[in-house]
């Protein structure tokens, strides 16, 4: 067992944006207060190169960037798990050492997205590949992304391969959680994280070990605060947090008109508090102007920034003004952050 490593891995695992300052390069600054801000939030481990991480769209360059910078920043101060997922095989093996050079503690691992395998090839080919990975593995139900779904009983039949630890269910689908929980009723240290995080409170209360949610980015004393009150039964306190994690989802993950609009609108939620550039890898661009004051607009109103705050975020149009940022901030509505 991974001495840094919780079997079964519990809490709020954070998919950390990676900031970019350009096509190939990494915002530094933002990356280190990123890190910073997030596990003084109080995460149970940082996700890196996953769907939020944008790790299909870079370099391997980058990835290894990325995952030496994120390392180096976190210091050992809670577990790193780092995206493997790739096209090829020998890719994955690559990025999963140089995660493990760099002091990670896991690896996350979803269908390789572009051919679409069946669920017997895509066993075969987990069985193939855990056992050439240096560290504990995660599974990643991502279908929207992967075009394949990891069905209920090719998980069970993977969690029986030496070295896979849980899994990572983005399908938004609770009938499928629901399954895979009667599945692993038994077994105490299989981890089944759920992604969407306006999923969370319900599934952590039906027995979740966590969330690997986008959000605590933003906010992560939020999505740390709602798990714990799930732990505590506190169901009036629970209801209040969903409501909020709700305003987070309805404020800043819907306004951009693309099929990145999530992404686009926690980037630039990001930017606006000062935190990290708002680039985003190719295809994608940032939010445009108009979008990005609506959701200037719908934190403010959601109480998620503060209006004596508004005047602190200045609507910043071209690329050289959003790529440097003083890291001061914004201040965050008080019972969002838990302050």
């Amino acid at each position: 067992m991974n001495r840094n490593l919780p079997k079964p891995l519990r809490g709020i695992i954070v998919p950390l944006v990676t900031p970019l300052s350009g096509r190939d390069s990494i915002d530094v600054n933002g990356l280190e207060r990123l890190v910073s801000r997030v596990i003084k939030g109080g995460v149970s481990g940082i996700f890196i190169l996953g769907t939020t991480g944008e790790g299909p769209g870079l370099s391997y360059r980058l990835r290894t960037e990325m995952i030496e910078l994120t390392c180096k920043f976190n210091a050992g101060r809670v577990p790193v798990l780092a995206g493997i997922t790739d096209t090829a095989f020998e890719e994955s093996v690559s990025v999963a050492r140089t995660a493990q050079l760099n002091g990670a503690n896991g690896l996350v691992l979803a269908p390789p997205y572009y051919f679409a395998a069946n669920q017997k090839e895509l066993l075969s080919y987990i069985e193939h590949l855990v056992p050439e990975l240096p560290l504990p593995v995660y599974l990643y139900n991502m279908p929207f992304q992967t075009k394949v779904f990891i069905e209920p009983d090719t998980v069970a039949r993977a969690s029986k391969i030496p070295g896979v630890w849980g899994i990572k269910d983005s399908s938004a689908d609770m009938v499928y959680f629901h399954k895979l929980q009667r599945i692993f009723r038994n077994d105490p240290e299989f981890s089944l994280l759920v992604g969407p995080e306006e999923l969370l409170a319900e599934s952590l209360i039906s027995g979740a070990h966590g969330g690997v949610n986008g959000g605590a980015n933003l906010l992560p004393q939020l999505y740390v605060a709602l798990y714990n009150k799930v732990m505590e039964g506190d169901e009036r306190a629970v209801q209040a947090l969903h409501k909020q994690v709700m305003d987070v989802s309805m404020s800043v993950y819907s306004v951009c008109s693309s099929g990145s609009a999530y992404l686009k609108g926690l980037k630039c939620a990001l930017s606006l508090f000062g935190i990290c550039s708002d680039f985003m890898a190719e295809p994608f661009g940032r939010c445009s102007s108009a979008e990005r004051e609506a959701i200037q607009e719908n934190l403010v109103r959601a109480g998620i920034l503060k209006l004596e705050d508004r005047q602190k975020v200045k609507i910043q149009n071209t690329a050289s003004a959003r790529s440097s940022f003083s890291g001061a901030g914004c201040g965050l509505a008080r019972d969002a952050f838990g302050e």
